[in-house]
């Protein structure tokens, strides 16, 4: 149980380290979702948009399962999943325009995901 909520833990940082990069513009998600937080603040429309709203959403649910006393396998798995969509779309960017930085920022998050995966499997 301590394992699978290290790995969550793990995994909720490695979301947040996500690099983006585009014209000159370059941040990490933290950064970003900083950014968007305080826009929120002052009217959620700026926020409301899927590729926002669905990664936030499996963070969220990643930091309940760390105050669970046993943790879900349901919720984590739709966490990697939420979070997933964004993670490999980063990567997938970064192998189309060949930026080693996205891919290379968008890897722990995936490392972390395999091995959530395989402790939650091991469970049963």
């Amino acid at each position: 149980m301590l394992k699978i909520k290290l790995a969550n833990f793990l995994m909720l940082l490695s979301s947040l380290i996500g690099y983006l990069e585009w014209s000159n513009n370059k941040r990490f998600v933290f950064s970003l979702e900083a950014e968007l937080f305080i826009k929120s603040l002052q009217g959620p429309k700026d926020i409301m948009n899927p590729f926002i709203i669905i990664p936030l959403i499996g963070q969220l649910l990643l930091v309940f399962t760390l105050f669970q006393k046993s943790p879900k396998r349901v919720l984590t798995f739709i966490s990697v999943a939420c979070i997933g969509l964004i993670m490999l779309l980063l990567l997938l960017i970064g192998f189309l325009s060949m930026k080693l930085k996205i891919i290379f920022f968008a890897f722990p998050f995936l490392i972390c995901s395999i091995w959530v995966i395989k402790l939650n499997r091991k469970k049963n």
